[in-house]
C-alpha cells in the first residue's frame, strides 16, 4: 500500500509540472487560437535563464526564480512582436508554420550556448532529507515545486475570469472583429497572451531543472510531452489542464510502477497516457473540458 501511495505522490508531482507547462498552450490559445509549437524551447530558455542568474550571476534562486519569469514575459512578448504581430488576421495554419520555424531557430541559438551540449544542475538550497509520512515520501524539491505550480496555476484563472485583461483575451479568442469593434487592442491582447505564457513557461522550466537537472533535450522535450495534455484537458481549458495533467501523471507513474516494474515491460509509462488519450477523444473529441463551439449560419 505505501508502494500505491508513493506512486500517487509521484504522479501528483509529475502532473503538476505537466500542468504548468501545458498552461502556456491554453494561454495562447485561449486568447489567439493559435498553437505555440515553440513552447518548449521558451521552457527551456526560462530554465536557462534561472540557472545563469542563479549560479554565473551569484543571485539567490529565491530572486532569480522570479526575474526570469519577468525577462521570459519580455523575451515571448519579443518574440510575438518580431515574428507573429505582422500575421493577425492571416490563416491560423500560416502561423503554425512559423512557430514551427522559430522552435528550429531557438533550437539553434541554445545549441551555440554551452546549455545544448552540457548538463547542469541548481545548487541545493533546501533540506536534502525528504519529508516522510507513514512510509511515503517526497522530497523539498517536488513539494515546493507542487505549491509554486498550483499557486500560479490559481492566479492565472483568477487572471482569466477576473480581470479586465483576461476577460479581453477571452474576447478576443471568441470574436475578433467583435472585440476591435468595441474597442479591443487585438495586437496589444496577442502580446500580452504570449509574454503571460511565457511567464508560466519559465516557471515551469525553473521547477523542472531543479526537480530533474538541467538538459536541453529534456527541457524542450517537455513542449512535445505536455501537448496530449492540453488536447486531453481541453485546448481553451486552465481547468482541463490541471486535471488533464494530474491524470497523465498518475497514468504515467502507475504504468511505470506497475507494468514495467512487474511484468518486465518497458516504455508503457511513455506509452500508455497517449492511449489513454485516443481512448476519451473518442467519446469526448473536444476534451474533458473543452468547448464545442456551433456555428449558425
Amino acid at each position: 500500500m505505501n508502494y500505491f501511495f508513493q506512486l500517487v505522490i509521484s504522479g501528483i508531482v509529475v502532473g503538476s509540472i505537466y500542468a504548468l507547462s501545458g498552461l502556456g498552450f491554453v494561454l495562447i490559445y485561449k486568447s489567439s487560437r493559435v498553437l505555440n509549437i515553440a513552447h518548449g524551447q521558451i521552457i527551456a530558455a526560462g530554465a536557462f535563464i534561472t540557472y545563469a542568474l542563479t549560479v554565473w550571476v551569484d543571485i539567490p534562486i529565491y530572486i532569480s526564480f522570479p526575474m526570469s519569469m519577468v525577462l521570459t514575459f519580455f523575451l515571448a512578448m519579443s518574440v510575438e512582436r518580431v515574428f507573429l504581430r505582422r500575421l493577425i488576421g492571416e490563416p491560423i495554419i500560416s502561423v503554425i508554420m512559423v512557430t514551427i520555424g522559430l522552435m528550429s531557430i531557438l533550437d539553434g541559438l541554445i545549441y551555440l550556448t554551452p546549455f545544448g551540449s552540457e548538463n547542469f544542475s541548481f545548487p541545493p538550497f533546501l533540506p536534502t532529507t525528504p519529508i516522510s509520512v507513514a512510509g511515503v515520501s517526497v522530497s523539498w524539491t517536488q513539494m515546493v515545486g507542487v505549491v509554486i505550480t498550483f499557486t500560479l496555476i490559481g492566479a492565472f484563472s483568477w487572471f482569466f475570469k477576473k480581470s479586465t485583461v483576461g476577460i479581453s483575451m477571452r474576447a478576443v479568442s471568441d470574436d475578433q472583429m467583435a472585440s476591435m469593434s468595441i474597442g479591443i487592442s487585438v495586437p496589444r491582447v496577442f502580446g500580452l497572451a504570449w509574454a503571460t505564457a511565457g511567464l508560466s513557461a519559465a516557471a515551469a522550466g525553473g521547477i523542472i531543472g531543479n526537480i530533474t537537472g538541467l538538459n536541453f533535450e529534456t527541457l524542450h522535450a517537455f513542449g512535445i510531452i505536455v501537448f496530449p495534455v492540453v488536447i486531453l484537458g481541453g485546448l481553451d481549458s486552465i481547468l482541463g489542464a490541471v486535471v488533464a495533467g494530474i491524470i497523465m501523471g498518475l497514468v504515467q507513474q502507475f504504468a511505470s510502477g506497475y507494468l514495467d516494474g512487474n511484468w518486465g515491460l518497458s516504455g508503457t509509462g511513455e506509452v500508455m497516457p497517449y492511449i489513454i488519450l485516443l481512448v476519451i477523444l473518442l467519446f469526448k473529441p473536444h476534451g474533458l473540458f473543452g468547448i464545442h463551439e456551433i456555428e449558425r449560419v
